[in-house]
């Protein structure tokens, strides 16, 4: 990367954000450099990781539907140009008991947003999906062509199309800028300088390392833990379209059917304690993996002796509430931040990289949810 050379936009981290706002930049025409300190989806990442679910259900919350649907899209048109088989139409099923206020928001917004979706009441649910476990389960709901996208494979594949169509990519480590007004350059580790008329700082749980002044208080990594049950041999009922993706609302707990041989996964979307994600261990404890053993035989009883074949550990890069962080640095006012994506973030990818590049290129309107302003320093999750 010549130091003479000056970008449009220089786009700093290539997680799902950062791929998708360098790719919908560059397909612009403009001049994007991306820059990554470790690599696209890397094992540190909230990126990064297998699979990730992609569902339109977000209770009374039309924005966020919209966004899916866009998203939805926008990967499926993707993947299908480049005849690669990264979004699995497994379907996600949603189930609730008594407390089913959500499930019936999101069935009236799933409506006035034309998603296909099914309802299934407890004796439908006990019909087709024997294998789970449904106690405290009275309704559902199945939105058929919501589904998992590969997650890792997806944004090298976006990275690699923004390199294709004239971004420059470079593993850097880049310094937070300093200064106010008009900034013309970041810095990297080794001291070279990238110049760029505007500057997109998309670093996911980094961010509030970056800039520890403005959002070291309003980003909050937590960890999370992720279990991968093995099948026994020659069982299908734990694979889709056996079983489809799945979310016991009231439980906080997700997960997704055997895909690629993996096991069936389980996540519990309670926020952990909070990390550092350079720093934290990536290694699973004790007291989780007991509580993951605890839930597989509580809700998939033929699994109760299952091995756990895999184990990860992310994070999600939570902001105060749960919504996104797009917004202008309040003193550079070339800077951007990209983030907040809060562990429901990367199926948006498409969308908020298109949002990014309409309010760098267009003067687009911001949406005032997004907004630092918006972002507090006490978390009181909003959003599911």
């Amino acid at each position: 990367m010549p130091n003479q050379k000056k970008y449009d936009v220089a786009v700093i981290g290539a997680g799902v954000f950062g791929a998708w706002t360098a790719w919908h930049v560059a397909k612009r025409g403009q001049r994007v450099a991306l820059i990554e300190a470790y690599g696209p989806g890397h094992s540190r990442a909230s990126s990064g990781g297998e699979t990730r679910i992609i569902r339109m259900g977000y209770g009374a919350d039309e924005l966020y539907t919209r966004w899916s649907q866009n998203s939805l899209m926008q990967w499926k048109k993707f993947f299908a140009e480049r005849s690669q088989t990264l979004f699995l139409e497994t379907g996600v099923l949603w189930m609730a008991g008594d407390k089913d206020a959500r499930l019936r928001e999101t069935s009236a917004t799933l409506k006035r947003c034309g998603v296909p979706f099914e309802e299934l009441d407890r004796a439908a649910l006990e019909i087709r999906y024997p294998q789970i476990g449904l106690a405290g389960i009275e309704r559902g709901i199945l939105e058929p062509r919501s589904g998992v996208l590969m997650a890792r494979r997806a944004v090298a594949a976006v990275v690699e199309d923004a390199v294709r169509l004239g971004a420059v990519y470079r593993c850097a480590q880049v310094h937070g800028p300093a200064g106010r007004g008009c900034i013309q350059e970041v810095t990297t580790s080794d001291g070279q300088k990238i110049a760029a008329e505007q500057f997109v700082f998309a670093c996911g749980p980094w961010l509030g390392k970056i800039f520890p002044e403005i959002l070291g208080a309003r980003i909050f990594p937590s960890r999370q833990e992720v279990f991968f049950f093995g099948i026994p041999a020659g069982d299908m009922r734990f694979a889709a379209p056996s079983l489809p993706t799945w979310l016991f609302q009231e439980d906080l707990v997700y997960g997704m059917p055997d895909i690629e041989g993996r096991g069936l996964k389980i996540a519990f979307d309670e926020h952990g304690e909070q990390v550092d994600p350079d720093t934290q261990s990536r290694i699973v404890t004790p007291a989780m993996t007991e509580l993951g053993r605890k839930y597989v035989a509580r809700r998939f009883p033929a699994l109760k002796d299952a091995p756990i074949v895999e184990t990860r550990v992310c994070q999600y890069e939570n902001s105060s509430n749960g919504d996104f962080l797009i917004d202008q640095h309040p003193e550079m006012e070339n800077v951007w931040f990209v983030g907040g994506g809060s562990g429901h973030g990367f199926k948006h990818g498409p969308a908020v990289g298109e949002h990014v590049a309409a309010q760098l290129l267009d003067g687009a309107p911001a949406e005032k949810r997004y907004s630092l302003e918006t972002k507090a320093t006490i978390q009181k999750r909003a959003v599911f």
